[in-house]
């Protein structure tokens, strides 16, 4: 029952409209590097969770100058991405063809001479996940400060709280990455991945102004 309501908990709060999420989502239908996006948001999620269960949790909020810091980092962060994904919506021309590995369907009617096969690089990726992860606020108001309380109730138990919440994060993050594949059909448009865009943008810059704000 403990590892249960760990996996609950942990579910309950990663289980949202966020930054990392849509990353790992985007990520998903566009193919690229997914397993090492999935790799990094569950390791960072666990090597968090356990940062809230050993008490670090306790120590962050005794010092509310470090919370205030990362929130404008985190907004700042944010309102950068929240412009990038705007600019890819107004310029358009993405669409996905996940059989084409090595970008021979660039010439494909309606891509615009653009396949989303011929991404970013994996170490581009991989520093956008991380970031995505590490300087966003939130992770550490859910996973460490309120994860860790929770957990810290269940005494000795508490790593059999953590081990739910880290399986939980497993779970998700692996659910999201190899299960975006499934809308690639509605997304083979390059209007669509504009719309996609831009909802990415709304909500990166909804998440800087919100950060902002609680800073």
């Amino acid at each position: 029952m403990t590892f249960l309501a760990g996996l609950g908990l942990g579910l309950s709060l990663i289980v949202a409209i966020g930054a990392q999420n849509v990353f790992v989502l985007r990520q998903g239908l566009r193919r690229e590097h997914v397993g090492a996006v999935v790799l990094i948001c569950a390791v960072s999620d666990a090597l968090l969770i356990a940062l809230g269960v050993s008490g670090m949790g306790a120590a962050i909020a005794s010092r509310p100058w470090l919370e205030t810091g990362a929130r404008w980092a985190g907004a700042a962060f944010l309102l950068g991405y929240a412009l990038l994904a705007a600019r890819r919506a107004w310029k358009g021309g993405e669409t996905l063809h996940p059989d084409d590995a090595g970008g021979a369907a660039a010439g494909h009617a309606g891509t615009g001479g653009r396949t989303v096969a011929t991404g970013a690089g994996l170490r581009a990726v991989a520093a956008t996940a991380l970031a995505l992860t590490w300087l966003n606020p939130h992770v550490y108001l859910d996973t460490v400060l309120l994860l860790g309380s929770v957990a810290g109730s269940y005494g000795e138990a508490r790593w059999i709280f953590a081990a739910g919440a880290v399986t939980g994060s497993v779970v998700w993050f692996t659910g999201l990455g190899y299960g975006a594949r499934l809308l690639s059909g509605v997304l083979d448009r390059p209007g669509a991945w504009r719309i996609l865009d831009g909802v990415i943008a709304t909500v990166m810059l909804v998440l800087a102004v919100s950060l902002a704000w609680g800073a």
